[in-house]
């Protein structure tokens, strides 16, 4: 991922956050046909080294799993996004070169794939999964509410999947390159939007200041 300096997160907390945060994930690998891709949930188990590791699942018939990576795979993870129109700079003006771009939070972890059908890892893994998702519920749905046979036959559609973290690169591109006027401005117009994601980055750009 390309990252200028003004724009690197290197606050591992705030990494982590980030993909705690990403309800949704696309995992990458490359491979002799071709790079592969799929969309799927994912949580960060911080105990296992410096970075940690991955963990989630893939439907069985998925081919990912089948086909030899090549290199480490790559997770990505986004957090909060919005367009940003140069209407809304200050500077505009003073000066026409100005031109629209895009504020948002990125993270890549890169790291060697495993694969794995035990079913005592998976069980572990979907539980862990399903419990991160619910736990905010007034109800929460637990794995264990559902017949114990007719678990163990969904756990053998699936296939278990983690990556020990060996790198993380994050990115938080929130205006800093702009002058403090432009950075409210932003600010000011992306908080006037109906959109939470906007609001949520106006919140994000006026954090830093």
């Amino acid at each position: 991922m390309y990252i200028p300096s003004h724009f690197r997160d290197d606050d591992l907390e705030s990494i982590r956050a980030t993909i705690r945060c990403a309800r949704l994930a696309n995992l990458i690998t490359a491979t002799s046909d071709g790079p592969l891709a799929t969309p799927l949930p994912l949580f960060l188990d911080e105990s296992e080294g410096k970075h940690g590791a991955l963990y989630g699942h893939l439907a069985k018939g998925n081919p990912q799993w089948r086909t030899a990576p090549i290199g480490e795979a790559l997770a990505i993870f986004s957090g909060a996004e919005a367009y940003v129109t140069p209407s809304w700079y200050p500077s505009k003006r003073h000066t026409e070169h100005v031109v629209p771009t895009w504020n948002y939070i990125a993270v890549h972890a890169h790291g060697p794939i495993e694969f794995f059908e035990d079913p005592k890892r998976l069980l572990e893994i979907v539980t862990r999964l399903t419990n991160i998702h619910e736990t905010s519920r007034a109800t929460p749905w637990a794995v264990s509410d559902a017949p114990a046979d007719f678990i163990a036959v969904q756990l053998r559609e699936i296939v278990g999947v983690r990556i020990p973290i060996t790198m993380v690169e994050g990115k938080r591109k929130m205006s800093q390159n702009r002058p403090a006027p432009d950075r409210v401005g932003v600010a000011t117009g992306l908080a006037a939007s109906k959109l939470a994601q906007d609001q949520e980055v106006a919140a994000l750009i006026l954090a830093q200041d």
